[in-house]
């Protein structure tokens, strides 16, 4: 199977499980703007695929769509193995498993054991530490008998003793966090300022190698993208989930102002396709 391929499954489930409309109004747009309303009426028709009768609302829908695109980067990762060997975790379920769990994080856990501990340390240390990504992508460590496989890579000398990569380092030995993904159906000035906030803190408060940090977005108008994916220093960039459709859409529509605005998005290295990711993250 090609990406071409799973970027059309992925579209298919979404439009299966998310995307719809309620009095014609695709439920990514925004109600209040006619430019948001056509654009997204262009990806719908760009996409034509059969939508989804009754979509979900309020969390629910993060929650799939989050479970979509993780199901999609798994499958491409799969696909890419020739590219990017390792053993992957993946989840989209931060209720059983947060970025303690993982190597640069372990020391977060204990962190929030002293705070449970002694609470008054709450009002001083905050709770800005304890980041719920909603889809973590993590490498497992490898054993020797693994690095070895095609050639003597390590041999009776101790060397190489401190690396996270190397399982028998370590008596219990956690993943790397190898990616944070955000994943926002729309983008509002508050989801902004939460995702920036959060990647913020996965940069400073690691131990070791940043992850890729990226955000994934359904949202159909270029000025709220640049909300999030203008500047550098917090996400690696933005992937819209149909972005071959939103160029489509846009230049059907003739708004100059927002088709400048995705240009220089995309131009800037700042906004990519979907199909992009499993490529950026394989780097």
């Amino acid at each position: 199977m090609t990406i071409a391929e799973l970027r059309k499954d992925y579209h298919v489930e979404i439009c299966k499980r998310i995307l719809g409309q309620k009095n014609n109004v695709p439920n990514f747009a925004d109600v209040s703007s006619k430019t948001s309303k056509i654009l997204a009426q262009g990806i719908i028709k760009e996409l034509n695929l059969p939508l989804c009768e009754n979509p979900p609302v309020g969390q629910t829908v993060g929650m799939i769509f989050a479970k979509l695109t993780m199901n999609f980067l798994n499958r491409s990762f799969q696909l890419l193995h020739n590219i990017r060997h390792g053993k992957w975790l993946f989840s989209a379920s931060q209720a059983s498993i947060g970025i303690a769990a993982f190597d640069q994080y372990e020391h977060l856990a204990d962190l929030s054991n002293l705070i449970k501990t002694h609470k008054e340390l709450a009002a001083t240390l905050g709770g800005d530490y304890f980041i719920t990504p909603d889809i973590i992508i993590g490498r497992e460590p490898l054993t020797d008998s693994e690095i070895n496989l095609k050639r003597l890579v390590f041999g009776k000398d101790k060397v190489s003793t401190l690396t996270s990569l190397r399982k028998k380092n370590y008596q219990n030995p956690k993943p790397i966090l190898h990616a944070s993904i955000s994943c926002k159906w729309t983008i509002r000035s508050d989801r902004s300022q939460n995702t920036r906030t959060e990647a913020l803190n996965l940069i400073r408060n690691r131990k070791g190698k940043t992850p890729h940090i990226v955000c994934v977005t359904a949202e159909p108008m270029p000025t709220r993208l640049a909300s999030l994916a203008m500047g550098t220093g917090d996400l690696d960039c933005v992937y819209h989930m149909a972005l071959t459709e939103l160029i489509a859409s846009l230049n059907r529509s003739g708004n100059e102002d927002q088709k400048d605005m995705l240009n220089a998005l995309i131009n800037g290295k700042r906004l990519r396709d979907i199909s992009d990711l499993p490529f950026d993250l394989a780097s």
